[in-house]
């Protein structure tokens, strides 16, 4: 939640700590000889400090000064990224082709820059030998550590063990990586689809230059040299 600052005329106060459009100390002065160094300079006075006893102002163009902090918010928004945490679940005896899948899914999320709870699902007698289910993460962090790293160590909850993997890269830093790969993966696709055209079109005109021309129909031998055609 922000507050509009104070401007000009809707600054009430008897005085104020004045500071110059450089950042210079001018001291306290009275409300209307603030404004009117602002009128002179053509700037505003803008309250930065309501608080302070007395309240600080400072000379400025307020218009600039809204534009650039909008600027500066709408980089930050657009900069900022959502954590999201995926999550994927193993069973303690996990036979390797299961596993392999959803070693595959941790990979994937990790490249995306998300991060990764692994629970670990005990059942009956399983609950007794939560070392089954420490080994299996560790196996796994140790599998996916070039992309990954153990955020969260592994801890016993119930029937469940957890563990989160943090990704090694931003998710920005993922995404721009994703749409560069995109593109790359296009711009071949779109080379290669030329290059075909290209050769085809080749092929064609080359198949035109060695055609055998057609031979010109001639007079039949049995026909009567004297008669007319």
């Amino acid at each position: 939640m922000t507050t509009e600052l104070r401007v000009n005329d809707r600054i009430r106060v008897p005085e104020v700590r004045l500071v110059g459009p450089g950042g210079e100390q001018v001291g306290i002065v009275r409300i209307e000889d603030a404004l009117r160094l602002a009128a002179e300079s053509d700037l505003d006075l803008v309250e930065v400090a309501p608080t302070a006893r007395p309240p600080v102002c400072r000379l400025m163009d307020y218009g600039k000064f809204k534009y650039e902090a909008a600027q500066k918010a709408r980089e930050s928004r657009r900069n900022q990224t959502n954590t999201v945490i995926k999550e994927m679940k193993l069973r303690p005896k996990i036979d390797a082709h299961d596993y392999d899948t959803k070693k595959g899914h941790v990979v994937r999320f990790l490249k995306a820059g998300d991060k990764v709870k692994i629970t670990i699902m005990f059942r009956g007698r399983e609950q007794h030998r939560p070392e089954l289910g420490y080994r299996l993460l560790q196996r796994l962090a140790a599998d996916v550590e070039d992309l990954g790293f153990i955020e969260s160590n592994a801890r016993q909850d119930g029937r469940n063990m957890t563990m989160v993997l943090g990704p090694l890269k931003k998710k920005s830093e993922a995404q721009a990586e994703v749409k560069a790969e995109k593109a790359k993966v296009t711009a071949e696709r779109t080379a290669e689809k030329e290059a075909d055209e290209a050769a085809d079109k080749a092929h064609r005109e080359a198949a035109r230059e060695t055609a055998t021309p057609k031979k010109p129909r001639r007079r039949s031998e049995n026909l009567d040299p004297d008669m007319e055609a």
